[in-house]
Order: structure tokens, then sequence, then C-alpha cells
């Protein structure tokens, strides 16, 4: 573990009210004004995954990672005002760019066809991580390629819900290996550490480092049958129609007593018995946690009690990947491009001319058709 020692300084300019401050206040005047930062940062080649350098302001968070992580210290670059998010990575293909957003929370389809530019604060702080993650790191000191993304003022601009559902996200993604990097974020905030589960904090108010893995906090949601008129809270956020059939039964989950996510379920048409989930959103600030499938698994334990079997079927790349690796998930088919149901019901709508996958809900021990828990 290095043992960073940093140094700054700036010009003290003479002038009239330099100088009256200087005497109200008793300031010392000289010709430079000096700094000096000193603490332990583990090295670049040491076993970890995330970090966080975090102290009040002024405390030379920035100073330290940057001597310590320089080249990979991420630097943001405007957003052009008329392209969409989802034009503003590069060479990336379309379906990297896609898994990015949405390992960072921003799962949001119809806002990735928007400018930066009108996004909410939130949705602004997801894309600059996307894009920081995006960047390619090269650590010359490890003599081979070592993907680092150092992210200064890192939730400085959101309020704290979501700085504390953005970190899990991150941490999330960083260790499933969905995000392949390592990741220090450089914070004036203490809320976030427990969120992003660093293997190590450097605390520059107390000028030590630790290393331990601090243990995220519970995520405890409520689910509730609720009426039609709750979707328009969820409906600009779903990539297909924003219209709900009055056929539907609805959930929402609340999260700290606030609405977070909701489900909906219909009938399959000719199948007695078979439902299959028609929607399923998650609010932006809520995103990249896993919650909006732990709605659609508990909205299928309500129909598995109930003699029901349950389907989903699924474009969303974060639907489709938890599905496919989740033992209570059934592949039933994959379509590269959905074959168009006949529109005989009114109101129906399918999953005609995109590629899916399908899903049937398989109950976990204990929880079959012929009885509860």
């Amino acid at each position: 573990m290095p043992l960073i020692h940093a140094h700054v300084s700036c010009p003290v300019f003479d002038s009239f009210r330099v100088q009256q401050v200087a005497g109200l206040f008793d300031v010392p005047l000289a010709e430079k004004a000096v700094a000096s930062f000193e603490v332990d940062v583990p090295g670049v080649d040491e076993p970890w995954q995330i970090g966080l350098i975090v102290g009040p302001s002024g405390s030379g968070k920035s100073t330290i990672a940057r001597q310590a992580f320089g080249p990979w210290v991420f630097e943001a670059e405007p957003w052009p005002a008329d392209r969409a998010v989802i034009d503003c990575f590069g060479e990336l293909s379309a379906r990297a760019v896609t898994s990015l957003l949405t390992s960072v929370g921003f799962g949001s389809p119809p806002a990735w066809i928007k400018p930066y530019a009108v996004l909410s604060g939130g949705e602004r702080f997801r894309c600059d991580l996307a894009r920081a993650l995006a960047a390619p790191q090269i650590s010359s000191e490890a003599g081979a390629e070592r993907r680092i993304v150092a992210f200064d003022e890192f939730t400085s601009v959101v309020d704290r819900q979501v700085a504390q559902v953005g970190s899990a996200a991150i941490a999330k993604a960083i260790r499933s290996g969905q995000v392949a990097c390592r990741f220090v974020a450089v914070s004036c905030h203490y809320d976030v550490g427990p969120w992003l589960e660093p293997d190590w904090v450097v605390d520059m108010a107390a000028r030590e480092c630790q290393r331990r893995r601090l243990r995220r906090p519970a995520i405890e949601i409520e689910l509730f049958r609720c009426r039609h008129a709750l979707w328009r809270l969820f409906a600009p956020h779903h990539y297909l129609s924003g219209s709900l059939s009055k056929m539907a039964r609805c959930f929402v989950a609340t999260w700290r007593g606030a609405p977070a996510s909701f489900c909906a379920t219909l009938p399959i048409i000719g199948r007695r018995g078979h439902w299959r989930i028609s929607r399923l959103v998650t609010l932006p600030d809520y995103q990249g946690i896993g919650l909006g499938m732990r709605v659609a698994e508990a909205v299928a334990d309500e129909h598995i009690a109930q003699g029901h079997r349950l389907n989903i079927i699924a474009s969303h790349p974060a639907v489709i990947a938890h599905c496919g690796r989740s033992p209570r998930w059934r592949a039933v088919s994959v379509k590269r491009v959905a074959s168009r149901q006949a529109a005989l019901v009114k109101g129906y709508r399918g999953a005609a001319g995109r590629s899916v996958a399908s899903f049937e809900y398989v109950a976990p021990p204990g929880r079959g058709r012929e009885g509860g828990e």
C-alpha cells in the first residue's frame, strides 16, 4: 500500500482587498498558498474492485485521487445537444451501450433516445457514469491492460436517494462482472459508502485508509394491489405503448413509502388459468438494483398461490439476462423476430415486430400450485 504525498500551491495576488482581508482576519500573506496531504492508498497492483476516497470539501480528495490514479481519473466531455444519449458512446455497438446504461441503473429506453440536456439530474448522473465506464483505461505500471475508472465529485449533484441507489447499481454491475473494470469513487458524501460496498475507504478527514468491505443496508419493499390510475406515474418510462388494458391486474411496490415499481398481468387468450406479465416498470430513481424482477417474482408467487401459471415475454436485456440465469424462470422460446399475433381482441398488444424471449415462472419449493407456504 503506497504512501501518497501531495503538495499543491497557488499564487497569492496582492491587492487592496487582499490586504483588507488579511488585516481583518489575521490571515498571513505569502507569495504562495501551500497545502500538503499524505495518506496511504491501495496500489493498482493490489487485489481490489471498488475503492472510495471520501472527505469534506477542501480535504484533498481530488488531489490524492489524481496523485494515485492520475491516468484513470475520468474527465467529462460536453454532451452534444443535437444527438440522442444512445449515440454518444463512440464506436460501441448499440447492444454494448444499452447493456452499459442498464448496468448503471439507466434502463429506460424512452430516455435513451433523448438528448442529455433534457434528462433529469438523476438520469444525467447515470449517463455520466456509463460514459466513464465506457472509457478504456490502461495501467502502464502493471504492464498490461487494466481498466480503472476514478470518478470525481461522485453523487455530488443528485439527491441522496438517487445517490444511494446509483451506488448500489454500480457496485452490483462491477462485482457481477457486467462491467469489466475497477472503480474509485471520490465523494464528499459519506452516506454512499455502505451502498457502494467498497473494498477500501480513504477518509481524508482522518487521513487514514481502512481496508474493509462495508455492507449495504437491506432494501425492504412492500407490494400492494392498486388501481389502474397509478399507471400514469409509470407509463412514460415504459418502452412499449403507454396504454394499459382494463383487464389487467395491477400491483405497485413501494420503498420507504414511495411508489417505486409497477407490475400488471393479463390472462393469456385461449389458455385457461395462464397469465402473463404485460407491464413491468421501475421508476428511474430506483433502477439498477434488481427491484423490477423482485416485484415480478412476488407477483408471480401471488398467481402461483391461486393455481395459475405465469409467463413473461421480454425484449429488455436486463430482464432476459435475469430470467436466463435464475432457477425461478424456465425458457419457453426465443425468437429473433416475434411473430405477429392475431389482433382479434380490442386493446390486446403482443410482442409483434420485436426480438423477444419468453419465460415461464417456476414456483420455488413449497410454493406449488396445490398449496402455499
